[in-house]
């Protein structure tokens, strides 16, 4: 399991020049990165003096955060698994007509797939953007630089993502998938910039 490596050996892995982990993945990590930033934001609010109003808030967006930051751990995995998927679809036999058209079946699904992953990463990061906002807004100012941090990597972590969307698009014959997804890419996009911009302007270094 990826998620179980050591940093270092994480690191060992993405340089190795195989094919997983790969940006995917990273995608991923760097949503989870930024969800528990988030996470830490929101906890050192919480019982500080002259945050007691927040303190409820802060309570709700570490539990959303820590949830994010669970389910996008796990899809450092995914994502990895998925482009594993896809290789394994492009190494079956095709020495007969039956073959091969199983083969197209299978590496269309395995491709939709690797789409639907990063798709996945790309909405979440989003959340996680929106989250440190929140946290920057209302959290201890003393780790608003740390929020600012989180809302960075998040907006990383979601264009990531949705190029690894894009490029799997490419080599979907599915026409109404491929519209369906673009749709929902161009809207992500637009809302990264957004919440971005939204986040960072509560940050005062």
């Amino acid at each position: 399991m990826l998620a179980d490596c050591t940093i270092k050996d994480y690191l060992d892995k993405a340089a190795a020049g195989t094919a997983v982990p790969g940006g995917g993945s990273v995608a991923a990590l760097n949503g989870a990165l930024a969800a528990g930033l988030t996470e830490m934001v929101a906890n050192l609010t919480i019982g500080k003096k002259g945050y007691e109003a927040a303190e409820d808030d802060m309570k709700a967006l570490a539990d959303r955060a820590a949830k994010l930051r669970i389910k996008l751990t796990g899809s450092i995995d995914k994502d990895a698994d998925a482009y594993t998927g896809v290789m394994a679809a492009f190494k079956l036999p095709k020495t007969t007509d039956a073959e091969t058209a199983v083969r197209k079946q299978k590496i269309q699904y395995a491709i939709k797939h690797a789409a639907l992953v990063p798709l996945e990463v790309a909405r979440d990061a989003v959340a996680v953007i929106e989250l440190a906002g929140e946290a920057i807004d209302k959290g201890n100012k003393n780790a608003a630089s740390d929020g600012a941090v989180a809302a960075m990597n998040a907006r990383t972590g979601a264009l990531a993502a949705i190029y690894n969307v894009k490029i799997n698009l490419g080599a979907i014959d599915d026409e109404r998938f491929v519209e369906e997804l673009t749709q929902e890419v161009k809207e992500l996009e637009s809302q990264i910039n957004k919440k971005e911009t939204a986040a960072l302007a509560n940050v005062s270094v």
